[in-house]
């Protein structure tokens, strides 16, 4: 890999997140936006995009969970996106847990204030999602809607409103066999209260924090009980009529984020799904549905995770790879990534899992982080002379 070309292209990504950095509405301090058509942060992915470009940017990270904190709704519900004029309440647009970033963050910058802050707001957030979408009872986290897990154009919601009525993430649409038990949204729930038991050990609750270890490992367990079927090894949605919605897709790896399953789970369903070649394991890893699955779209529409590998999946790919102990086929996926950044034309948000070839909205942010996170990583650019300054 030819070291003066990667550091071209690691500075035109700082140049263009630097040109993503941008006031939005209500909130003082500039943050780092999604960029390309997205004209604002989400909270799906805003706070691990700041967390990677933090040291960059010194203060992006704080910025990033705080913007969305600042408009904490008095019942607790955090807005789904916030944008140059809006802040939107139509979905729960829910990935890596806000908590574990604030806490990865409060890590970074040591500053408690901070962490008593985002302690404060995200144990709210828990306790709206456990009012407002355990309908059916099951302490599980529901899906109302596509939006909710940032699936845009996935067959896991085919047919489906992509939000729910009236801009209230509260109300679940009267269609199809809605509510789903979600198991990468609770998963996300798994992962914000592991957080939060940590959170509160560091500020001195120790009741809290056996507390919220306690609640994290009964939803672990609902998960696994709902959501898995041992017979395919894989996670599912389970609709009202808790029938599997049988399709395999990147929610997958998003349980795997949160380290809800233990190791050897993990290796028979990593073996069987993920490193296979006719799903997951394609030459530019990893699509959003298994490119072996009936469900497939093959013609790879724009912002579509119905099969393109996605630049947001990449991002976060460290989080479950490095736990698990996968610190090689990390390199590999690492490497093709990057490789298929450096041929392509802009940083955008898809690629085709076949060929590397890219599509949809030139500037995309998440693609940027990708390209200086895992060129970091892999210490591509680790010569005085070689490494690219910042900014």
């Amino acid at each position: 890999m030819n070291n003066h070309l990667v550091g071209k292209k690691y500075n035109e990504a700082l140049d263009g997140l630097a040109r993503n950095t941008k006031t939005v509405f209500g909130y003082e301090h500039p943050v780092l936006i999604e960029g390309g058509s997205y004209r604002g942060i989400w909270l799906e992915c805003g706070p691990l995009e700041g967390l990677v470009y933090e040291k960059h940017a010194p203060g992006i990270s704080k910025a990033c969970h705080e913007v969305f904190f600042h408009h904490q709704r008095e019942d607790g519900y955090l807005p789904c996106w916030v944008s140059g004029d809006k802040a939107g309440s139509h979905s729960i647009q829910m990935v890596v847990p806000i908590a574990a970033t604030a806490l990865e963050t409060a890590d970074l910058t040591g500053d408690e204030a901070f962490l008593a802050r985002a302690y404060e707001a995200c144990s709210r957030w828990d306790q709206w999602l456990s009012a407002n979408r355990n309908t059916r009872g099951t302490g599980l986290c529901e899906a109302f809607c596509q939006f909710d897990t940032g699936h845009d154009g996935s067959p896991r919601f085919m047919g489906l409103p992509c939000e729910s009525p009236g801009d209230d993430a509260s109300v679940c649409p009267q269609a199809g066999r809605l509510p789903y038990l979600a198991p990468d949204l609770s998963a996300t729930v798994y992962g914000g209260r592991i957080a939060l038991a940590a959170m509160a050990n560091r500020l001195g609750k120790p009741g809290d924090a056996n507390a919220w270890r306690e609640k994290a490992e009964e939803i672990r367990q609902l998960i696994i009980k709902h959501c898995y079927d041992p017979e395919d090894e894989s996670f599912y949605d389970l609709d009202v009529d808790s029938n599997f919605i049988r399709i395999r897709g990147d929610a997958l790896t998003r349980v795997f984020g949160e380290h809800v399953v233990d190791q050897p789970m993990f290796e028979r369903i990593y073996a069987h799904h993920i490193k296979n070649p006719d799903a997951f394991w394609t030459p530019y890893p990893l699509p959003s549905i298994a490119a072996d699955d009936p469900s497939f779209v093959q013609e790879l529409p724009r912002n579509s995770w119905g099969g393109a590998s996605q630049a947001l999946t990449a991002l976060r790919a460290p989080r479950w790879f490095e736990y698990y102990g996968k610190s090689t086929d990390l390199t590999h996926l690492m490497r093709r990534w990057v490789e298929a950044i450096l041929r392509a034309p802009a940083f955008m948000q898809q690629m085709n899992p076949w060929t590397g070839d890219f599509s949809t909205s030139e500037g995309y942010s998440p693609a940027m982080c990708v390209f200086i996170d895992f060129v970091d990583r892999m210490g591509i650019l680790t010569a005085k002379q070689d490494a690219p300054a910042d900014g």
